[in-house]
């Protein structure tokens, strides 16, 4: 049973920073991508980081520079630094992977940008 577990979102300035962290058990989480996803109010899930087994990384555009993404395989965890918070990046995030071809989510995290 994969169990994922979000936390470290909350209320922030605009141009202030946030660390979210994720949980993993379940997995032999060494072997799989981790994800963090975010949807707004009325808007679509979007992806927003991936780090790889092999620790390579990829960010959508709007966060390209602003958000660091990495994990740790000793602890099991994901995390995603977010600094230069705009008030379009309020959403609440979750943490993804896949594992034999089911897409597990934990329960999210909200992070409000806003002054």
């Amino acid at each position: 049973q994969v169990h994922l577990v979000e936390s470290g979102g909350g209320k922030v300035q605009p141009g202030g920073s946030l660390k979210l962290s994720c949980a993993a058990s379940g997995i032999n989480f060494r072997l799989f991508a981790m994800h963090w996803y975010r949807q707004a109010p009325g808007k679509e899930r979007e992806l927003v980081a991936t780090i790889t087994s092999a620790g390579g990384r990829n960010y959508t555009d709007s966060v390209n520079g602003r958000f660091t993404i990495s994990r740790d395989n000793v602890y099991n965890r994901v995390y995603l630094q977010m600094n230069s918070l705009k008030p379009e990046d309020t959403a609440r995030y979750y943490c993804n992977t896949i594992r034999q071809g089911y897409s597990f989510y934990g329960q999210g995290t909200q992070v409000t940008v806003s002054s």
